[in-house]
């Protein structure tokens, strides 16, 4: 699908998405629980029916409405074979599931460029397991066999946290006593929300000092009933979107979240953007930002939006964290270079640092590498933009916010769309 955007004003009150990463995890919790949970205020995301797919092949039954999801789990799966869609975070959770649930050998794999990244050095921290394991340098699919048996396990958590919070839903399964021990952790916020779900239903994990956590063995996963949170890291573009372009009251975000991706407001305040926080609702009027600097290490999903709202300011703004950066959906880092380039946005990248020199947004055609976040960033880029900006690729938004044009023009923003 290919979208133009024209410079436009947006104004009104509109609610954050409900989150792709906490609905994923209340998923995966679900379908482990021994009878009927309900999940209201879902997100309806690529990545999220890939995930709900899996359940259905463990042998949940699932039930999809309007506002809620009930699963009855069942661990009775159809099939050894899972595909994960392009959802890193169901990928590293499933290689981690899987050894804990089943003798029989599993197959992870997923779909697009999810085949392409790098998962991270999972196979010697399951090795340490007992699990047999192969990939080829890190990619999918995973080829997995043997029991996953309890212990001591030292885990690197410097490429992502996901396999880390498949680890914490894993080791609760098996029948002896765990201590996981995890070095290095990145996005540790993600971690801290995979704890509450857990909670939630009923897993009890002791977290000590320097992310080390004992985690008792035999433990059942009870039923239970939870609701979506509001999105930050979708909410971070509507931010952005008012800060350059218009007036907006954005609801359902708990400013109070696990999410890493709350830190929006502690960059939009190194920018010189005034915000009303009001119970969950934020209200943010355009303003000229200033330059700014912020460490994007544990929340880089930041990146893409916090790259508009730099290109708007007078003067050259840091983000640092860039190492987060090269195996999302594409090498971000380098797709957010070049394709605001195209828009007149010297970008340079240094080291772990990304400096943005401030310029007039200018029309251009650009690609959204099949990564959502770059197609969202070029969509709030546009709204600002002296000429049209037209993005190439961009149903790719459906990854997380299937709905994130229509949202949009329903503040103002004019967009066109053309398949």
């Amino acid at each position: 699908m290919t979208v133009t955007v024209s410079p436009s004003q947006i104004k009104g009150i509109l609610a954050a998405p409900a989150s792709k990463s906490q609905t994923i995890r209340a998923i995966a919790a679900a379908m482990l629980a021994d009878g009927a949970s309900a999940i209201h205020h879902f997100s309806r995301c690529d990545d999220a029916l890939a995930m709900i797919e899996i359940a259905r092949q463990l042998g949940s039954t699932i039930i999809v409405g309007d506002h809620r999801i009930e699963i009855n789990g069942a661990l009775r799966p159809n099939t050894f074979h899972f595909d994960c869609g392009e959802s890193g975070l169901a990928a590293r959770l499933m290689i981690a599931l899987a050894p804990a649930l089943f003798d029989n050998p599993v197959t992870i794999t997923g779909k697009g460029t999810l085949l392409k990244r790098s998962l991270g050095s999972l196979c010697e921290v399951l090795q340490q397991m007992s699990v047999h394991c192969h990939s080829d340098h890190g990619k999918l699919p995973y080829h997995l066999s043997g029991k996953m048996k309890a212990g001591e396990v030292l885990a690197d958590g410097n490429e992502s946290s996901q396999f880390v919070s498949g680890l914490l839903m894993a080791l609760p399964l098996l029948s002896g006593e765990s201590k996981l021990i995890i070095q290095n952790l990145k996005s540790a916020p993600y971690v801290q929300m995979t704890l509450e779900t857990l909670h939630k239903f009923g897993i009890q994990i002791k977290q000590t000092a320097n992310h080390t956590y004992i985690i008792g063995g035999n433990q059942n996963y009870i039923p239970t009933e939870i609701t979506i949170e509001g999105d930050w890291s979708g909410a971070a573009f509507l931010m952005v979107a008012a800060a350059l372009s218009g007036d907006l009251t954005i609801t359902n975000l708990d400013i109070h979240s696990n999410q890493a991706d709350r830190h929006i407001l502690d960059a939009l305040a190194a920018a010189g953007i005034p915000k009303q926080i009001s119970d969950n609702r934020i209200s943010i009027r355009q303003q000229r930002p200033k330059p700014f600097r912020f460490d994007c290490t544990h929340c880089p999903d930041l990146f893409p939006p916090l790259v508009v709202l730099a290109a708007a300011a007078q003067g050259t703004s840091t983000l640092s964290g860039v190492h987060r950066l090269q195996n999302k959906e594409s090498n971000r880092g380098l797709a957010l270079q070049t394709e605001f380039g195209k828009m007149g946005v010297p970008i340079e990248i240094a080291s772990d640092e990304m400096h943005i020199r401030g310029a007039a947004l200018s029309g251009a055609s650009i690609h959204a590498h099949n990564d959502h976040r770059i197609a969202m960033a070029a969509t709030v880029a546009g709204l600002a933009a002296k000429s049209p900006v037209t993005i190439i690729g961009a149903g790719c938004v459906s990854k997380s916010w299937p709905k994130f044009f229509d949202d949009l023009r329903l503040l103002g923003a004019k967009i066109n769309e053309k398949e």
